[in-house]
């Protein structure tokens, strides 16, 4: 079950969510540079600084099969806008987190994201055959948390001092799932939202 998450891209209508790869930093960095990201205190956004690293932890993840990582590509510009991966992937128990997720500000809340995140679910479900899909977040982290739960996820509990940050703060981490009977459901939600964004 080592080679489970096989590297894959994965296309829709707006985006193309290709594998990360080593050269893509720069452009991550242009990306989070659309509100600053870096600066929000409760999620981990790369700055000029630090992207070397999170590309290489990530690669490493992926080397070991705990992870799949991908940078989301805006069809209409061709620029990298966001970047999103399968992780703490369970092959034996068939369970994965889709997590790591940020966007440009200006594609925040659009229907690009919500095109990524079906795209991302179908193929946990549809392909890998993946029993259930986790999402996590920082407990402050309002936006995300809402936006997790629009997606038809289910909050399964907050994990108490879940982290220490590099300063020192425990964070409570939010944890979501999705299941693979709720799977049907939540795809017809997303695709009726998809439908409605296009109507406008």
């Amino acid at each position: 079950m080592t080679d489970w998450l096989q590297a894959v891209a994965l296309e829709t209508e707006l985006a193309l969510l290709r594998p990360l790869h080593a050269d893509d930093a720069d452009a991550l960095v242009s990306a989070a540079s659309d509100g600053r990201l870096w600066e929000l205190w409760y999620t981990q956004v790369p700055d000029a600084d630090s992207v070397a690293s999170y590309v290489a932890e990530a690669l490493r993840e992926q080397q070991l099969g705990r992870a799949l990582p991908f940078v989301v590509v805006e069809r209409a510009s061709g620029q990298v806008v966001g970047t999103t991966r399968y992780c703490h992937a369970d092959a034996a128990n068939r369970r994965l987190e889709i997590g790591y997720t940020w966007y440009a500000s200006r594609c925040q809340r659009t229907a690009l994201n919500t095109q990524c995140k079906l795209a991302l679910l179908q193929q946990a479900f549809e392909v890998l055959g993946c029993v259930a899909v986790e999402f996590r977040t920082h407990w402050h982290n309002h936006q995300s948390r809402a936006a997790i739960a629009r997606l038809g996820a289910k909050q399964d509990g907050v994990l108490r001092n879940h982290r220490l940050e590099p300063d020192g703060a425990r964070r409570d981490t939010v944890v979501f799932s999705i299941l693979d009977s709720e799977w049907p459901s939540v795809r017809k939600s997303l695709l009726h939202r998809l439908a409605r964004h296009v109507e406008r």
